[in-house]
């Protein structure tokens, strides 16, 4: 049985607004999420699906940005997979070595799933939005400063 496209709409703009819930936690500061859990209590129980741990991950990279891939190095990263009392389970992936902070953000993860958290998530969320936002703006600036305008100086024949 296939589902409608209508189906298929929700199920994908469920999906990318995960995504972008995953992206802001992957990047939130470990005290962040230690205050957003706090805000949020009392939370359920969470277990471990699988004990968290520090791994490695291969980095890709392109030639010239869409040419042939090559393997750019590793980047060690944090994971973390938990499943929440009421039966949600949560994942977080994080550069570095901070258990802990992965943890927090897999327990975000599966409170963000649940439909009556998920407000109380996002609104949390906001302000770790809000720092990425400036930090993204500050470095666009100060790209944008360094700008070299090139061009073509065409000659006449003499």
């Amino acid at each position: 049985m296939q589902s409608s496209p209508a189906e298929s709409s929700d199920a994908n703009a469920w999906r990318a607004a995960r995504q972008g819930v995953m992206a802001v936690m992957a990047r939130a500061e470990s005290t962040e999420l230690d205050a957003i859990l706090a805000r949020l209590g009392p939370l359920p129980a969470a277990s471990n699906l699988k004990p968290p741990e520090v791994g490695l991950v291969m980095l890709r990279g392109r030639t010239g940005g869409d040419g042939a891939p090559f393997n750019l190095g590793e980047a060690t990263v944090a994971r973390a997979a938990v499943r929440l009392e009421g039966g949600a389970a949560g994942f977080a992936y994080r550069l570095g070595r901070d258990l802990k902070a992965a943890r927090a953000a897999a327990i975000l993860d599966a409170l963000w799933q649940d439909e009556a958290r998920r407000a109380a998530v996002e609104e949390a969320l906001a302000a770790v939005r809000a720092r990425l936002a400036d930090e993204a703006a500050t470095v666009r600036a100060e790209t944008a400063a360094t700008k070299v305008d090139f061009f073509t100086l065409v000659r006449g024949e003499d």
